[in-house]
């Protein structure tokens, strides 16, 4: 009952952070939506702090997995990249409030645990330049930026989580599926 109750207090907490912002969140506000006092909050969270730190690296590590076992697996660049933003539109389509804070309150975390994010972001950036090296090999994709092409894709496939709406018109797989499209096309050489 104690963790189920944890997770409640999480998921509001996202909800009025998203709504709000981080630092304009506070757990008298968080307590007052349980119409609890604060400090029987610490009873289930230690701070605010916690639910930041829990969130980024819960998501991190959910985008991290999904990345390596599609860059474990051997298909060609073309292929590897197309099942990378799939996974990724998946994750970031799951929780949206959630995806939010890990998307733009991640600057609030603290040291050492900001470094430590930080590094998790490079790693996953790193899986995705090796996506679009592996398509450059191949001879499928065009010689480019190799960093520039990596930051533009997370770009634009982040950017779905200000547009996307569960009850839309596209499904997460369909916007994948259409980005996805979009992007090999700038990537892809042309046949001769």
């Amino acid at each position: 009952m104690k963790v189920a109750k944890r997770q409640l207090i999480i998921d509001k907490a996202l909800e009025l952070i998203r709504k709000n912002g981080y630092r304009a969140t506070g757990m008298r506000e968080l307590a007052k939506a349980f119409s609890m006092e604060a400090p029987s909050l610490y009873n289930h969270i230690k701070s605010k702090e916690e639910i930041l730190q829990e969130t980024c690296f819960g998501m991190a590590n959910k985008f991290i997995i999904a990345l390596d076992e599609v860059n474990d697996i051997y298909f060609n660049g073309e292929e590897k990249l197309r099942m990378a933003i799939r996974n990724h539109i998946e994750i970031l389509t799951s929780n949206l409030n959630a995806t939010h804070v890990f998307l733009y309150e991640w600057q609030n975390l603290s040291e050492p645990h900001l470094s430590k994010f930080v590094e998790l972001r490079h790693r996953y950036q790193e899986g995705y330049r090796e996506i679009i090296s592996t398509g450059e090999k191949e001879g499928v994709f065009k010689e480019s930026d190799i960093k520039f092409a990596t930051l533009t894709i997370l770009s634009a496939i982040n950017w779905v989580i200000e547009w996307y709406r569960p009850d839309g018109k596209m499904n997460p797989k369909e916007i994948a599926d259409k980005l996805t499209d979009f992007i090999l096309s700038g990537l892809k050489k042309e046949k001769i």
